[in-house]
């Protein structure tokens, strides 16, 4: 997931795609709010509301480090609109998670809800620790008393938590039990991407994957290119790089790159992907199992028929924008192209499927579980993925019809398609006085 560095929430949001990189979540967010908005009919003063979070939570949280030492963190949780229904987000653990990070990945989180059609509103939180300097037993005690100082923010008909960056189900499990043994009833709604023993959906860990491998098909299959025929690169080999690369494996293509931190597996024949480790099966072991080696920053100016970012964000930027090779850009991470970058594109004719749409299974398929936790019915894989596959093709279709009818970039598209469903709620509902 992208992890990008703080801005000031009084810069100003109108700035052009010229100005210096990288650019924050929050600067990207409100950026992408206005393009949309220009090319729509609406009420400005739903634009006005949309640039700010409704509220952002600050907690401290102090914890007994192993050593018997207390360490004080602070955590966020920033919900930005809830006019389609409860706040809904993940849940990261880095040393750089700031309050304006949680607001612009808020933001975010909003759009990817609209695009789906689904009854959420955005949020984004976390706690700015490094999770790698943590022990199992600290981990707990953080996710544990973090929960207990969000307790009255979240709520299964409120905010719903997912795994992010630095957390897992795992994560959630201790979270829920948190919650809900303060709520005094076992409440699984109040987050997703749990374990399915406890209330998560079979396929959620796979399915922000998953949904970038069925619009990387639509994609070559709107631009006439045979799947069978199409050569694609894959920068992060984590739970989002890593199934889609085998998903498109299996279905017919050639992945000829995937990446880790330590650089990249590059074979121009074609990678067997299920032979390789994923980060969550061995970490940080593409490498290791490579024999031919470039580095990520090469693996993003291959030339391939589709380039799939699914690692970190800002990670295609005005340096390197020139230098894609690929036709078609599909993003699994979240903001791995800058406002710069897209331009540069744009005007060298590579098409971007933006993030908001393609890696947008995860937060389906948390809708999916959520439904299964309130109504106690637990659904089947083959039911999720079924799901999934439906909802990823009703929402490409209404975001390719944008892009025909309005001659726009996908990402413009996309975040029209968003907003315009926004703020016809907006609209539907009014203003409380």
């Amino acid at each position: 997931m992208a992890s990008e560095p703080a801005l000031n929430s009084e810069e100003n949001e109108n700035s052009t795609a010229d100005s210096t990189e990288p650019e924050s979540a929050l600067e990207t967010a409100r950026r992408q709010l206005h393009h949309a908005a220009s090319h729509l009919d609406i009420d400005q003063n739903v634009v006005e509301r949309l640039k700010h979070p409704k509220k952002v939570h600050e907690v401290t949280i102090p914890i007994e480090r192993d050593d018997g030492t207390v360490e004080v963190f602070t955590g966020y949780r920033a919900q930005h609109d809830s006019v389609k229904g409860p706040y809904k987000g993940g849940l990261r653990y880095h040393p750089e998670v700031t309050r304006d990070e949680c607001v612009g990945l808020g933001m975010w989180m909003t759009w990817k809800c609209a695009v789906m059609g689904l009854p959420f509103g955005g949020a984004k939180g976390g706690v700015a620790v490094n999770p790698k300097e943590l022990s199992p037993d600290e981990k707990e005690r953080l996710t544990r008393r973090f929960a207990q100082e969000i307790r009255d923010a979240i709520g299964p008909n409120r905010d719903i938590p997912a795994p992010d960056m630095g957390t897992d189900p795992q994560t959630m499990a201790w979270l829920m039990d948190a919650y809900s043994m303060q709520e005094g009833e076992t409440t699984p709604g109040v987050v997703t991407g749990k374990p399915p023993v406890i209330g998560g959906s079979e396929g959620r860990e796979e399915a922000p994957g998953r949904s970038v491998a069925i619009i990387t098909k639509q994609a070559c299959e709107y631009y006439e290119n045979d799947l069978e025929e199409t050569k694609i690169a894959v920068q992060g080999y984590g739970s989002v790089g890593a199934n889609a690369a085998r998903l498109l494996d299996k279905w017919g293509a050639t992945v000829v790159a995937i990446s880790d931190v330590n650089g990249a597996m590059y074979d121009p024949e074609g990678i067997d992907t299920a032979a390789v480790p994923s980060h969550d099966e061995e970490p940080e072991a593409v490498t290791k199992y490579a024999d031919d080696v470039i580095s990520n920053d090469e693996l993003l100016t291959l030339d391939v028929d589709v380039l799939v970012p699914a690692a970190l964000g800002n990670v295609i930027t005005e340096a390197n924008a020139d230098s894609i090779a690929a036709d078609l850009v599909v993003e699994g991470a979240n903001g791995p192209t800058t406002s710069t970058a897209s331009t540069i594109l744009a005007d060298r004719s590579i098409a971007v499927i933006p993030d908001i749409l393609a890696n947008a299974g995860g937060v389906t398929v948390s809708y999916f579980e959520w439904l299964q936790d309130i109504n106690r019915r637990a659904w089947s894989l083959e039911r999720v993925n079924d799901e999934l596959k439906s909802e990823m093709y009703a929402a490409w279709e209404a975001v390719r019809t944008e892009f025909e009818q309005r001659d726009v970039t996908w990402r413009d598209a996309a975040y029209i398609v968003a907003l315009s469903r926004i703020a016809e709620a907006h609209e539907t509902r009014g203003l409380w006085p």
